[in-house]
C-alpha cells in the first residue's frame, strides 16, 4: 500500500475524523482498515486506540508521528497567503500593489495596466512605502529607507503580507524601474532570498524566484527582468530545488521546449542539495532533489521537448524513472514519448539506455496514430480502428493538446469525432494553449466553436479570452462575430 500524497488544504479536524473513522473501522473488522493498520503500524496493536489511528493516518501520508503531521499543519497555517482572493482596498498604495501583482487566481493584462494607470495619476506611489519601492524598483530610495531601518527588508506587509522581495519579484508594472539593482538592495540588508508563500494552503512554495520566472496554469508573464533577477536571488543563496517554477515552466503551462530556466537552475543546484529550507519546512509533502528532475524529464517526454531531454540527460537524470504526477500515469519517460508520438525525444532516451516499452495491441495502434505514421495506422486493421473508436475517443485531445495538427487530421480521416465532448472538447485544449495551427486544423475539420465546455460551461473563446491567450481570442472573434 503506497504512500498517500496530503490532501489539499489539510485541516487538523479533517485528519482527527480519518482517524477517527479508522479506528471505528479496524475495531470492527473491516479488511481495508486492517490492512492499513498492518501496513502503516510499526507494530500491530491487538486493541487498537486513537493514538494508534492517528499514528497510522500520518504514516499513511509520509509522516513519522502524529505530532510531525500536526507540526507540518502548524507551518502550513503560518506560510499560507491567498493574494488571489484579497478584496479591493482603499488604501490607494495596497490597491496599487494588488493590482500590480501576479496573484495566481485572478491574474489578466488588466490588472497591471490599471497599477501602470494609478502610477501615472500618482507618481508618489512609488515611494509610499518600502513594498511599493521594491515593486516599482526604487533602489535609491529603498537603500535610504533600509540604512534607517535594515528590518523593514523582511517585513511582512502590504495587501498580500508578504515580504518586500515578493512584491519587486511578482510585480509587472510596464516600467518596473530598476529591479536587479533593487533586489540586491533588499538583499544586502538582510532579504531573504528564499522568501516565498503557500499559495492558499498548497504545500509548493511560491518563492521570490517562482515570482521572477512567471509562468503556470494561466501562463503569466515573466519578470520583465525575470533571468537576471533569478541569476541575483541565486546568488545570494536561494535553492534552486524551486518545485513550483520547474511546474510553471514545465507540466503546469503552455509548452516550450525552451531551457534557459533550467541551465540558470542546474547551475547553481537544480536536482542536488537537501532541498533548501522550504523542504526542510514542508517534508515529506515537497518532492526531493532528485525527484524534481525526474519529474521534468518525464514532462519534456510527455509534451515532446527533446532540448530540455538532451540537458537533463547531461545531467545524468536517470532515464527509467516514472514521474510521480498523475499526467504520467505510471509510464517511464521513453513509455511518455512513444505513446505521444514524440519520435525524437523516444530515439534520445533509447540512445541513453532507456527499456523500450511492451505496449498492447490498443497502445501501439494510439502510438503509432500519435507519430503521425498512416501506414503504420493502416497495419493494425479494421478490427483494432474500430476498438480504438470506441474505447479512445478522447485521442484527438490528446493531438489537440499536444499541437499536433498533422495527427487531428489523421484521426479525423480514420473516423475520429475532432468534436467530442469529454470535460472539454480539443478545441478548447487548443484555445488554452493559444495554437492557432491546431484550431484552425479543428474548425476546417468542422469542430464547432460555439460547444461549452462540461466544468466551466464556457466556449473555447471564453476559455482563450480567460488565460489571456491573445492569438486564439482575436482569430476566433474575428472569424465567428456570433460568438461574442
Amino acid at each position: 500500500m503506497p504512500v498517500s500524497r496530503l490532501p489539499d488544504h489539510p485541516s487538523a479536524e479533517a485528519l482527527r475524523k480519518q482517524a477517527k473513522t479508522l479506528l471505528r473501522y479496524a475495531r470492527a473488522g473491516v479488511p481495508e482498515a486492517l490492512a492499513m493498520v498492518e501496513e502503516f503500524h510499526p507494530r500491530r496493536p491487538a486493541e487498537p486506540r486513537l493514538a494508534d489511528a492517528q499514528l497510522v493516518t500520518a504514516r499513511r501520508y509520509g509522516f513519522a508521528s502524529w505530532g510531525r503531521l500536526m507540526k507540518h499543519l502548524e507551518t502550513v497555517g503560518r506560510y499560507t497567503r491567498s493574494p488571489h482572493a484579497v478584496p479591493a482596498s482603499a488604501d490607494p498604495a495596497d490597491e496599487f500593489l494588488r493590482l500590480a501583482c501576479l496573484t495566481y487566481g485572478a491574474d489578466d493584462l488588466d490588472r497591471p495596466r490599471a497599477a501602470d494607470a494609478l502610477l501615472a495619476a500618482d507618481p508618489g506611489l512609488a515611494t509610499a512605502n518600502v513594498y511599493t519601492m521594491a515593486a516599482t524598483g526604487e533602489a535609491a530610495a529603498l537603500r535610504a529607507v533600509l540604512a534607517a531601518g535594515p528590518s523593514d527588508a523582511t517585513a511582512q506587509g502590504g495587501p498580500f503580507g508578504w515580504e518586500p522581495l515578493l512584491y519587486l519579484a511578482y510585480a509587472r508594472l510596464k516600467r518596473p524601474g530598476r529591479p536587479v539593482e533593487a533586489a540586491r538592495v533588499l538583499l544586502d540588508h538582510g532579504a531573504d532570498p528564499d522568501a516565498g508563500f503557500l499559495w492558499d494552503g498548497l504545500p509548493s512554495p511560491f518563492t521570490a524566484l517562482t515570482g521572477a520566472f512567471g509562468g503556470g496554469e494561466g501562463d503569466q508573464p515573466p519578470h520583465p527582468n525575470g533571468l537576471e533577477l533569478a541569476r541575483v536571488l541565486l546568488a545570494a543563496g536561494a535553492d534552486a530545488n524551486d518545485a513550483q517554477t520547474v511546474y510553471n515552466l514545465g507540466l503546469g503551462g503552455s509548452w516550450s521546449d525552451d531551457t534557459a530556466h533550467l541551465e540558470l537552475l542546474l547551475e547553481y543546484g537544480l536536482g542536488r542539495g537537501d532541498g533548501g529550507p522550504w523542504r526542510e519546512r514542508l517534508r515529506p509533502a515537497l518532492a526531493s532533489p532528485a525527484d524534481l528532475l525526474s519529474e521534468e524529464l518525464a514532462t519534456a517526454a510527455l509534451r515532446g521537448g527533446p532540448r530540455r531531454v538532451r540537458l537533463l540527460l547531461s545531467y545524468g537524470v536517470p532515464v527509467d524513472r516514472p514521474g510521480s504526477h498523475p499526467a504520467f500515469g505510471g509510464r517511464t519517460p521513453y513509455e511518455l514519448a512513444v505513446v505521444h508520438g514524440h519520435r525524437e525525444v523516444a530515439e534520445l532516451l533509447a540512445a541513453a539506455g532507456a527499456r523500450r516499452p511492451d505496449l498492447g495491441e490498443r497502445e501501439a495502434f494510439e502510438a503509432a496514430c500519435m507519430s503521425g505514421d498512416a501506414g503504420a495506422v493502416a497495419a493494425f486493421g479494421p478490427d483494432v480502428l474500430a476498438r480504438a473508436l470506441a474505447e479512445s475517443p478522447g485521442l484527438v485531445h490528446r493531438a489537440a493538446e499536444h499541437g499536433r495538427p498533422d495527427v487531428v487530421r489523421l484521426l479525423a480521416g480514420l473516423g475520429f469525432d475532432v468534436g467530442h465532448l469529454d470535460r472539454c472538447t480539443p478545441l478548447h485544449l487548443a484555445a488554452w494553449n493559444d495554437d492557432l495551427d491546431t484550431v484552425q486544423a479543428l474548425l476546417a475539420l468542422g469542430a464547432d466553436p460555439s460547444v461549452r465546455d462540461a466544468e466551466h460551461d464556457s466556449t473555447p473563446l471564453g476559455w482563450a479570452e480567460y488565460g489571456g491567450k491573445r492569438r486564439v481570442a482575436e482569430y476566433l472573434r474575428m472569424t465567428y462575430p456570433r460568438l461574442m
